[in-house]
């Protein structure tokens, strides 16, 4: 059969430097630093005392007080982002077929947050149930696109996919098949996380993958430097309207680009630490380009996973030169989690963001921190080290891998004039 073709039209951000895509965007292009001290908890006994917090955000700006009490703070994200999406994306949704429209949304963990604070009260009440009744609504994975179908009624297919720091990649590339198979017209799309809690932070402290650069945390995020020590744990949430080219056009919509492509793979080799050669990155990068029927020659830009970890960054450089060989050297690379940190589940949807719009705009924004090259990692590559960069992209990619070997990848092309 002949797969539909699949464009975006609509865009929602919330994000450790800003809380639009327009704020967003403003933040990458300018090298913004999302970094500082946690306020949300006291962190004396923390040994990271810092992450990339959403700032200014009141959830009642958007939400009904009452309403939002019902909702963990990933869900809450996912609502304010799903809603910037559709009113870009100028949806009339009476005139939508409400069954042919879905949400397929990513979150790596869910409601932690709700999870934790439940736990405290528990033992704080000596271990008496008394439990709220919106407790497991609020810790559900599941529960974002849930709400967001409720808001607007939109009764097509509904789901969350977790697979840690590549569940929105994941999210998309599904919306993308859906689409293109011809199951809806229209997909919102994206993914949302709130980690940084007591519990986000000490787990991932006691896995040792987070920097501990308290004395300097806006520097702290710093890919493919020698020094790098760890990722610096982010929160917020990216969504995107996918819908069917025809659809598109027949309504007269802005098209910010058209989704070629997406590829899977695993590691298959631990739970945590990436394959040492980049094997699945290569596996993935090579299965995206294959599904978009494009040579790796045709791509200018690539939004690395690149988390500022000592092994990560190493194996994802070492794919991007196994995959693209000479050609490598002609992409602009770059770590938008140099700015934002890392959003774990909703990593894939932000930085997909980032990749939309170096295609809209013709820049590509800065991996920001960097200062001394690491020796295992190739310097002829063009980074986009510290400053923005004008490029005409035509053909982008967003890399996402997560824990567990989940390795996602998607393909974003110009479209056709």
């Amino acid at each position: 059969m002949e797969l539909k073709r699949v464009v975006v039209t609509g865009l929602g951000a919330l994000t450790p430097i800003g809380n639009t895509v327009s704020e967003y965007w403003s933040g990458l292009t300018n090298g913004v630093s999302g970094a500082a001290p946690i306020t949300y908890f006291d962190t004396t006994n923390f040994k990271t005392k810092f992450g990339c917090e959403v700032k200014n955000f009141n959830i009642e700006d958007f939400i009904d007080r009452k309403e939002a009490r019902k909702m963990d703070r990933f869900t809450q994200y996912a609502m304010v982002v799903a809603d910037e999406a559709i009113i870009d994306s100028k949806l009339d949704i009476d005139a939508l077929d409400k069954d042919r429209v879905g949400v397929i949304w990513g979150a790596g963990i869910g409601g932690i947050e709700t999870f934790q604070n439940e736990m405290i009260d528990y033992v704080k009440g000596n271990f008496t149930p008394r439990f709220n009744p919106f407790f497991i609504p609020k810790l559900i994975a599941d529960i974002a696109p849930g709400y967001i179908s409720i808001k607007y009624g939109f009764r097509g297919l509904n789901f969350t996919t977790v697979s840690a720091c590549a569940s929105s990649s994941n999210a998309i590339i599904d919306a993308l098949n859906y689409i293109r198979l011809g199951y809806a017209d229209v997909i919102v799309t994206g993914g949302s996380e709130a980690a940084i809690t007591q519990a986000g932070m000490g787990g991932f402290n006691a896995l040792h993958a987070l920097s501990t650069r308290n004395d300097d945390p806006s520097t702290a995020s710093r890919p493919f430097d020698k020094n790098r020590d760890g990722f610096v744990m982010g929160e917020g949430a990216g969504a995107l309207i996918l819908e069917d080219y025809d659809h598109a056009v027949k309504r007269g919509a802005t098209i910010y680009a058209e989704v070629i492509g997406g590829g899977l793979s695993a590691d298959a080799y631990h739970i945590t630490a990436p394959h040492p050669e980049g094997l699945g990155a290569k596996n993935v990068m090579a299965n995206c380009l294959r599904d978009a029927k494009i040579s790796p020659s045709e791509v200018d830009a690539i939004n690395m996973h690149g988390t500022s970890t000592p092994l990560g960054d190493v194996a994802e450089s070492k794919a991007v030169k196994e995959i693209f060989g000479e050609h490598a050297y002609n992409i602009n690379i770059n770590s938008t989690k140099s700015m934002t940190g890392h959003l774990l589940g909703a990593a894939g949807a932000v930085e997909a963001i980032a990749s939309l719009l170096s295609i809209k705009y013709g820049i590509v924004p800065p991996t920001i921190n960097f200062s001394t090259p690491d020796e295992n990692i190739d310097p002829k590559l063009n980074f986009t080290f510290n400053k923005a960069q004008q490029r005409d992209v035509k053909v982008a990619m967003s890399n996402t891998f997560g824990f567990g070997g989940h390795n996602a990848c998607i393909l974003f092309k110009k479209i056709d004039s």
